[in-house]
């Protein structure tokens, strides 16, 4: 039989917390938000709710974070979303060392009302860094239209990803996939694989190979090869840097290796395309 729950709030003198609420950011109002925080936690932190009268969001940054629930204990590591039900207990602790989040809690109004009402859901492979900068823009912000942006920004994400179709296994994959691809985005200088690919993404590499092909018409490393140009392309027109220093920018060692595949993607080598886009706008 599990321990009883009850209201704790045990957090060592190691925790970070960024509170926001009313105080400083009255404009959470909108979207039915009760309260919510940026967290960096490391030592001493366990927080129990005895039927808690709104929806909590916990995401993971980085790190590990433990939950013990009426329904089983789940662990959620960096990309993954828990979110517990209104009037259901909980408790929270560091999986390790240490843990990075963001948290909100949401009133259990209709604005809300695709979140799970009976058992805590687990989601994979979500990207909310947006909404974690923009929660750090409120705590910060004394201007009122830039609080405004920033709950502008928050509310998109967050109804985006909750009222999404989770019966729909195509809008599943398409989250799944834009999720795994703007990781890569955030890290076209790693040698990814598609064995690593899979592995982010929890799919065979059979099976990524067929949503790849469905959704993007490329495979997956020709998907990576295209973001590595979009970004070349980018790069090659609004800065100064040198050629070999965006060829190890975007993944490749060998500056002729990346020369070879940006003719082959563009219609031209890099210098080429840099100086002719050079002259058409002087």
């Amino acid at each position: 039989m599990q321990p009883a729950f009850s209201d704790i709030i045990d957090i060592g003198q190691q925790c970070y917390e960024r509170f926001i609420d009313g105080s400083n950011a009255p404009e959470i109002a909108e979207l039915d938000i009760e309260l919510a925080g940026c967290s960096n936690l490391s030592g001493n932190y366990t927080v129990g709710r005895v039927s808690p009268p709104n929806h909590t969001l916990f995401y993971s940054l980085s790190g590990q974070g433990h939950f013990r629930t009426p329904f089983g204990s789940f662990t959620i590591s960096s990309g993954q979303l828990i979110a517990l039900p209104a009037y259901q207990s909980f408790e929270v602790t560091i999986a390790s060392e240490a843990w990075d989040i963001i948290w909100l809690n949401l009133s259990d109004t209709p604005q809300w009302d695709a979140l799970p009402k009976h058992r805590p859901e687990i989601m994979e492979n979500v990207n909310l860094s947006g909404v974690h900068h923009a929660m750090e823009l409120l705590y910060l912000e004394a201007d009122a239209e830039n609080r405004e942006a920033a709950i502008h920004i928050i509310g998109r994400h967050l109804h985006q990803l909750i009222n999404r179709d989770v019966t729909h296994s195509t809008d599943r994959h398409a989250t799944r996939l834009t999720s795994l691809f703007a990781a890569v985005d955030n890290q076209l200088q790693y040698q990814w694989d598609v064995s690593q690919l899979s592995k982010k993404a929890h799919y065979s590499a059979p099976h990524l190979h067929r949503l790849c092909l469905k959704y993007y018409q490329r495979s997956p490393m020709q998907q990576v090869i295209h973001l590595r140009m979009q970004r070349a392309r980018n790069l090659l027109l609004n800065t100064q840097w040198p050629i070999s220093y965006i060829a190890h920018y975007v993944g490749y060692a060998n500056v002729f290796t990346f020369s070879k595949r940006f003719k082959k993607s563009v219609g031209k080598p890099p210098r080429e395309f840099r100086e002719a886009e050079v002259k058409e706008k002087t």
